[in-house]
């Protein structure tokens, strides 16, 4: 029995908030084309909370930050998976789903995080700090995972360092989380030096500025911002704790210290909050478009694969932070 698509303008209705109707019609092409050929080819999408409207809520089928797309991407019931996000979270889907296809619509969907730390650097790191264990956040490489002893993410990264019972941990390779986390724990934390380069733009002045132009507005930061800007806001958390919080509180005026098209999104859901949007993109996950999904799906591209030694190592650290 043939099953029925969504109609490009259903689709809209969802977006209509965010995307001017001038814009729809640049879309709607794409969106039916990809919906068939989903239907066509067993595929699934999975997006992260950083995509563009018309990606996050008219094609993709699985949606979340890091941890809720690593977890989600275990139970998927598809032949293929592709990857609307950068190339360190395909690489996560492929090494949990090593029987699938997984695809990356643009290989240039990188991440600053990610190149800010190599393999070696990990095995140097474990030279200095001899018996210290390695927790990397998911933002890295399969080369990098595969030297760790365990992953996290934004939203887990505390629970995953105090489940150590250890009294030091090396925490990669993101800075200002390790050190947004050291102000929570007793646990003490030895840093790498990278940045993600949307949230270290932003600073306290941000927030004060903000706050001094729109009284009263509700200030959720992301924990890869610089710990002065964590200080400063009334909240900080991962995509999906600032989506919830969100949800639960729902303010009257807030602003999201994180990637523009978080915002965009969010307010899909909330139609009733104020978004203040302070414009940080981030340029790698700009580089998926519905166009390049549709080609990844008609031209079967770009076919993720990882190093079969390297991929059990790296599947090690990642199913280790699944069960914590």
């Amino acid at each position: 029995m043939s099953v029925s698509l969504p109609t490009a303008a259903s689709l809209y209705d969802r977006v209509k908030r965010v995307i001017p109707p001038i814009e729809w019609p640049a879309f709607a092409g794409d969106i039916e084309a990809i919906l068939a050929l989903k239907a066509k080819r067993n595929a699934v999408i999975l997006a992260h909370n950083y995509q563009t409207p018309e990606i996050f809520h008219c094609v993709a089928d699985i949606v979340g930050d890091s941890l809720a797309l690593a977890r989600k991407a275990m139970a998927v019931d598809a032949d293929i998976i592709v990857l609307a996000g950068v190339h360190f979270m395909a690489e996560t889907a492929k090494l949990l789903n090593p029987g699938k296809t997984v695809l990356i619509p643009d290989l240039g969907a990188g991440c600053s995080l990610a190149d800010s730390i190599t393999a070696a650097d990990v095995r140097l790191m474990r030279q200095r700090y001899p018996g210290t264990p390695v927790v990397t956040y998911v933002n890295t490489s399969a080369a990098v995972k595969a030297e760790s002893d365990v992953c996290c993410t934004s939203g887990n990264a505390l629970a995953v360092v105090e489940s150590l019972g250890t009294p030091r941990v090396i925490m990669l390779p993101d800075e200002y989380l390790a050190k947004n986390i050291a102000a929570q724990t007793k646990v003490e934390i030895i840093a790498w030096k990278g940045h993600c380069e949307v949230h270290e733009r932003f600073s306290s002045a941000d927030i004060r500025e903000l706050r001094e132009a729109h009284p009263g507005v509700t200030v959720l930061a992301h924990p890869e911002c610089p710990p002065e800007v964590v200080a400063e806001a009334d909240f900080a958390g991962s995509t999906a704790a600032i989506s919830g919080y969100v949800g639960r509180h729902k303010p009257a005026r807030v602003v999201l210290m994180t990637e523009c098209s978080m915002s965009d999104n969010v307010a899909v859901e909330h139609p009733e909050v104020d978004f203040v949007r302070p414009c940080n993109l981030c340029p790698h996950m700009k580089r998926i478009t519905l166009a390049n999904i549709r080609a990844a799906l008609v031209e079967n591209r770009h076919i993720v694969t990882i190093d079969p030694n390297v991929a059990e190592r790296a599947r090690h650290a990642v199913e280790r932070m699944l069960a914590i």
